[in-house]
């Protein structure tokens, strides 16, 4: 009797989270702004924003589509913002419940790689533990204003990700993406990096070459 009074019970909760999902899906942006701001600090809804994004850009024109991004980003940011706050005020905490070997292995990683440490998880997908990242920024004191943008760099270039393939190739991007969302999620991010490398050493060419041609 017991048992079947707790599972009519959590079913009544998932039927009552089911519908409230569905209804802030239902307001657009607003709705996207306060999923992303639940996912990035005290919840977890893996690849929710990541699919939402394509699901509603899809046939979509691209006013829209950055429309949603921007929502999307923004809620991450303030959920972020949150989680970051909680590791700053609750260091002490965090060093004990954290073992020590990896809470130096996190500080020595931001210590080389500063920001760099936030905007690379932050456009990885699942399961990527984003948030252990965002509460070690907290805890390290990483400046605020530098955490914020690097959120800011890395959430953008997600969701930007997603949109663009939404409006270019529609329904055919939305099913193959909803399948398989980490593995593409990262070849994207892989071909990122490249590119941008890329033109890094291109950049590093040019000024090199530059000097050396205005003396001649």
């Amino acid at each position: 009797m017991f048992l079947a009074t707790t599972e009519g019970f959590w079913g009544s909760v998932r039927v009552l989270i089911s519908q409230l999902y569905v209804f802030i899906v239902s307001l657009g942006g607003p709705g996207l702004f306060f999923i992303a701001l639940a996912d990035s600090s005290f919840l977890s809804l893996p690849e929710g924003n990541d699919i939402l994004i394509v699901v509603l850009s899809t046939g979509q024109s691209w006013q829209s589509m950055t429309y949603y991004v921007v929502m999307t980003t923004l809620g991450s940011i303030a959920g972020c913002a949150l989680l970051y706050s909680v590791g700053r005020r609750s260091g002490t905490f965090l060093r004990k419940r954290l073992k020590e070997e990896k809470l130096k292995e996190v500080e020595a990683l931001y210590r080389r790689w500063g920001v760099w440490a936030v905007v690379i998880p932050s456009v990885l997908p699942p399961p990527t533990p984003f948030k252990i990242f965002v509460l070690s920024a907290g805890l390290f004191r990483l400046s605020f204003v530098k955490f914020l943008l690097s959120v800011a760099v890395g959430r953008s270039i997600r969701y930007f990700m997603w949109g663009i393939l939404a409006v270019m190739y529609g329904e055919l991007a939305r099913d193959f993406l909803e399948q398989n969302l980490p593995v593409v999620g990262t070849a994207l991010f892989a071909l990122f990096v490249t590119a941008m490398v890329g033109y890094a050493i291109m950049w590093l060419r040019a000024r090199r070459r530059s000097p050396g041609r205005e003396i001649a």
